[in-house]
């Protein structure tokens, strides 16, 4: 009799641990019952740089993805693993439990953007570029921009990032830094100049600052490709003949302006950045260039041409002569002319 006595509380008390460790399996790891059976589709639930567990598993409840938040948070409490949620933009699959779907979130990659940076932008454009695709905004790219410690661990120029931003197609997590971003594009363009190209732009007497200044000046003066080289060529003759570079790029930086046609007056501006008014390079790149920009700079078309004016057609004339040039400036004022008059000009009457 004593030892069936004994037996009963024994049996109870494997019955209350086999219970709850059924209930424990069901809180922690049957799906459906707290988390959205259903998932939520295409919905996203994003989580922002600093964002708390707190504010992560609320997000998710408002947005549908479960019933309740605390069947979450202790799950997280009890598995401190799962706590760190990347910043990103998640999709909630159907089929999770508790611990599934903050395992899920703990461990998906991070979501990209593909983000392509035109040549000849300035840092201005990029920034709005880039913190319009990721989680930041243009004013930290900017002040990303000019933060000493991040241009001496680059080792740039107290002149900051412009020119620097090397152009190009790139995926980017969505919640890249600006600082991420930044030391990306100009480990790219660090990755392109190699040492043999560095090489040459010693034999054209230029540094390297100074090789992407004028390789900047010449990706603003021209959207063909093929004439860069040729324009290149005329910066670097008129360098060596110690000629002002009167480039009209130069002088929209300086202003600050969008491109436009240039005023007599705009030329008198007085910056370090108008070459109308000062000789040689201004202090820096008026933009980021691209490769072709630069390998025209490096390899520019060996010729005696001094001067060059647009032909209103989208290219350029060259000219060796003030003359010659003159002579240019009065096709292009022609050609410019009769534009005007044919945009001007009524439209006929319809039949």
């Amino acid at each position: 009799m004593p030892e069936k006595t004994a037996s009963r509380p024994l049996s109870l008390t494997a019955g209350v641990v086999i219970l709850t460790l059924i209930l424990l399996a069901i809180f922690f790891f049957v799906p459906g019952w707290n988390v959205n059976p259903e998932g939520l589709g295409r919905k996203k639930i994003v989580v922002h740089r600093g964002d708390g567990l707190r504010r992560i598993v609320g997000s998710i409840q408002e947005n549908g993805g479960a019933r309740y938040q605390t069947p979450l948070l202790v799950t997280a409490y009890l598995f401190p693993g799962l706590r760190n949620i990347k910043p990103g933009r998640y999709t909630i699959p159907p089929g999770h439990s508790n611990y599934s779907l903050l395992a899920y979130l703990h461990d998906r990659p991070q979501d990209e953007e593909r983000i392509t940076i035109p040549e000849g932008l300035r840092k201005e454009r990029i920034a709005a570029i880039v913190s319009s695709r990721l989680d930041m905004d243009s004013l930290s790219f900017m002040q990303s921009a000019t933060d000493s410690t991040l241009l001496s661990s680059l080792d740039l120029q107290e002149s900051g990032i412009e020119g620097y931003l090397f152009p190009g197609t790139y995926n980017f997590a969505w919640a890249s830094t600006p600082e991420e971003v930044i030391a990306f594009l100009v480990g790219r363009y660090r990755a392109f100049l190699t040492d043999s190209l560095r090489a040459l732009a010693g034999q054209r007497g230029l540094d390297e600052h100074e090789m992407l200044t004028l390789a900047s000046i010449v990706e603003a003066e021209t959207p063909l490709d093929s004439e860069k080289p040729r324009i290149a060529g005329v910066y670097l003759n008129r360098l060596k003949k110690n000629m002002r570079l009167q480039a009209d790029p130069t002088v929209q930086y300086a202003l600050g302006d969008k491109p436009r046609r240039l005023l007599y007056t705009d030329l008198d501006i007085d910056s370090p950045y108008n070459t109308y008014r000062r000789r040689g390079l201004p202090p820096g790149p008026i933009c980021s260039p691209g490769a072709l920009a630069i390998l025209a700079v490096l390899k520019p078309e060996e010729t005696s041409y001094l001067y060059f004016v647009a032909d209103g057609k989208g290219g350029h004339r060259f000219a060796r002569t003030i003359a010659e040039h003159a002579a240019n400036v009065r096709q292009y004022r022609r050609v410019r002319l009769e534009a005007e008059e044919t945009t001007a000009r009524p439209a006929p009457p319809s039949q």
